[in-house]
């Protein structure tokens, strides 16, 4: 039995960032609340073999598309693919993106506007996108994927970050405009979620997850389930009356002084 409002059947989501990690658990999420789906990305096999799990656990439709979110033919495309084998979109989660280490004085301007592009634009590209489809019905939710280094920032991940914390404040303006579309429009925010590709970029820059987490007043890594599920709740009708809004998914606050 699905909770009260977050009964999916008959809707229609796409997940960007779909084929692994934090966008496949979503994508497997709100299929198993009933809805179909479109999952996309950049590598097709992934997508594939993601797609094949989703439809055979929950019996609902589920569409793989290769598409580069950086280029807005592939993103335009995409949408209008989506809308004609699947009729619909009631669900867009914006969970594109990834930052490379680089001090600030390593980072020059191709790199710098290379991790706006992936960030940042790609979240600008599909909500625009789905934006005349959702207005003319009178209905959407779109739900934007940031990190804990959009909300104070991370050494190492200038851009990064920068570009993070530019799709928080994309949320609320967008919330801003839309709303008055019944459209509504949050983020989350994770920390540090243990994904097969994270757990390698841990590995390649010597962080000991077990020690990093110690300190968290949940102290253990995220896990992609612990953001879909928050995703999940903004896409959902449980959250019918919240827009603009940023939602951090990092174990809780790490605070000074003492307590017990």
């Amino acid at each position: 039995m699905v909770a009260e409002g977050y009964d999916f059947t008959g809707k229609v989501a796409i997940v960007t960032g779909g084929g692994s990690g934090i966008g496949a658990a979503t994508a497997l999420l709100l299929a198993r609340y009933g809805a179909d789906v479109a999952i996309a990305g950049r590598t097709e096999s992934t997508l594939a073999r993601t797609a094949q799990a989703i439809e055979s656990e929950t019996g609902r439709r589920c569409i793989p598309i290769k598409a580069d979110m950086t280029a807005q033919a592939e993103v335009e495309a995409m949408v209008a693919r989506v809308i004609t084998e699947l009729g619909r979109i009631d669900v867009l989660v914006n969970g594109v993106g990834w930052g490379d280490h680089a001090k600030l004085s390593d980072t020059d301007l191709a790199a710098w506007r290379f991790e706006f592009a992936r960030n940042l634009d790609t979240g600008f590209l599909c909500t625009k996108a789905v934006g005349p489809h959702m207005r003319a019905r009178g209905s959407g939710a779109i739900v934007n994927v940031s990190s804990v280094a959009g909300n104070d920032g991370v050494q190492g991940l200038a851009a990064y970050s920068v570009a993070k914390a530019g799709i928080q404040m994309f949320t609320r303006v967008a919330a801003a405009e839309w709303g008055q579309y019944g459209i509504r429009i949050n983020c989350v925010a994770p920390g540090l979620i243990a994904t097969d590709n994270a757990m390698q970029d841990f590995v390649a820059n010597n962080l000991d997850v077990d020690k990093f987490c110690a300190g968290y007043p949940i102290p253990r890594a995220g896990r992609a389930e612990d953001v879909a599920r928050a995703i999940a709740f903004f896409a959902s009708e449980a959250s019918s009356y919240i827009t603009g809004e940023t939602l951090t998914v990092a174990g809780g606050p790490m605070l000074g002084g003492s307590g017990g």
